[in-house]
């Protein structure tokens, strides 16, 4: 029996970019030890407390079928911290609970989109975005965001790409590069979107690991509420990557669709999940703050292991867990310099060309493991570069 077009087209017959990061797991199965630093998973898993609650929860008999949309309560919580953060008046009715950021992308995308739709996303990008938008349906279409741009994509390169668009993805505090587009970047993306008429949908997932400068959602500029739609997760800003609890925050009509898409998909999110994420966004600034402070100190020490040398170049990470390295002094790519420092090093680092052709010749290293361990690795990364540099005069 042959699979679906749909199914089949989801990789484009192309990688998925995770290769290193599979050897890497084979290895370790193999019993080889290897520092990963690939992919964003924290270091330290889910507090106490937030655990005692999910426990409490299941325990209280919340273990059934769940409201599809989200419990009132989580998803009232969530609608008070988007308007708490934007300034865009928000309730419940804006508010969908998902299984996760991911799950999120996805509805978004088959709520936006007819089949063969074109939609845009930003070079470089999560790895799994390309993907997402051909299993719902849409055709891909990537706009480069240039090193020398800083990242920051531009929108007369947005304009020249949306001919025939329906939708824009875009990733602030950005995944893989650390870059947070500031409010020049979004309005001139905000203008695209009016100009053209797409949807933006604007992934927020790493809105409390901010390093430098300030989160700013577009939902919140003008006239732009009732044509972005904002995916976020307790994944990253509280070590609850496992327990798949995310959100879209949207205008109502398209919540109330995206509600009965989730009737006919994925039939909610378990209640003693939500019961657990209610209660860890109750804490407030103050746990967010603490999950992401080990980024930020590691960030520190990023600035000063690299400093000592100048073959590595730092793009500046302004948020989230990743710092994109700048490796083409070693006249290498990102994928072969990634492939020969896990074979030699057993140091794990995502290729740039993961992410998309933008990123060639860099590498994201994810800052997940303790401080002197991240310190040392990062070292031999500075020092194995150095080498192969030499080799490249």
């Amino acid at each position: 029996m042959d699979r679906s077009s749909r199914i089949k087209g989801v990789l484009a017959g192309g990688s998925d970019g995770w290769e290193v990061f599979h050897k890497s797991r084979a290895m370790i199965a193999a019993g080889v030890p290897v520092t990963e630093l690939t992919i964003g998973e924290h270091d330290i898993r889910t507090a106490a407390p937030i655990l005692q609650e999910m426990h409490r929860s299941a325990l209280a008999g919340h273990t059934g079928y769940a409201a599809v949309p989200g419990k009132d309560a989580l998803r009232d919580r969530i609608a008070k911290r988007a308007e708490e953060r934007t300034g865009v008046r928000t309730t419940r009715d804006n508010v969908v609970v998902t299984p996760g950021g991911q799950a999120g992308l996805f509805a978004a995308f088959m709520t936006a989109c007819d089949p063969g739709d074109a939609a845009l996303y930003i070079d470089p990008y999560y790895a799994t975005y390309p993907g997402t938008l051909r299993a719902a349906g849409a055709r891909p279409v990537a706009v480069a965001a240039r090193a020398e741009h800083g990242f920051l994509p531009r929108g007369s390169d947005l304009a020249a790409a949306a001919t025939g668009a329906k939708a824009l993805l875009i990733n602030t505090p950005n995944n893989p590069t650390g870059v947070i587009y500031g409010r020049e970047t979004l309005t001139e993306i905000a203008k695209v979107c009016q100009d053209r008429d797409l949807w933006l949908v604007s992934d927020e997932v790493y809105d409390t690991q901010i390093w430098e400068g300030e989160h700013l959602s577009p939902r919140a500029l003008p006239d732009m509420a009732d044509r972005t739609l904002v995916i976020g997760s307790m994944s990253k800003s509280h070590a609850m990557t496992g327990s798949r609890c995310g959100w879209i925050i949207g205008p109502e009509d398209i919540i109330a669709d995206i509600i009965d898409l989730a009737t006919h998909t994925n039939y909610g999110v378990p209640g003693f999940i939500q019961d657990a994420s209610n209660y860890a966004l109750a804490q407030g600034d103050a746990l967010e703050r603490e999950i992401g402070a080990p980024f930020e100190r590691r960030r520190t020490l990023a600035h000063q292991v690299l400093a000592a040398q100048n073959v590595v170049r730092l793009v500046p990470s302004q948020g989230a867990m990743y710092l994109m390295l700048d490796i083409r002094a070693t006249g290498l790519s990102g994928s072969d310099f990634a492939d020969a420092m896990l074979e030699s090093l057993h140091i794990a680092v995502m290729p740039g060309e993961s992410f998309g052709a933008a990123a060639a010749g860099h590498v994201r290293v994810a800052m997940t493991i303790e401080d002197s361990a991240f310190e040392t690795a990062l070292r031999s990364l500075c020092s194995f570069a150095e080498g192969r540099a030499s080799r490249a005069a």
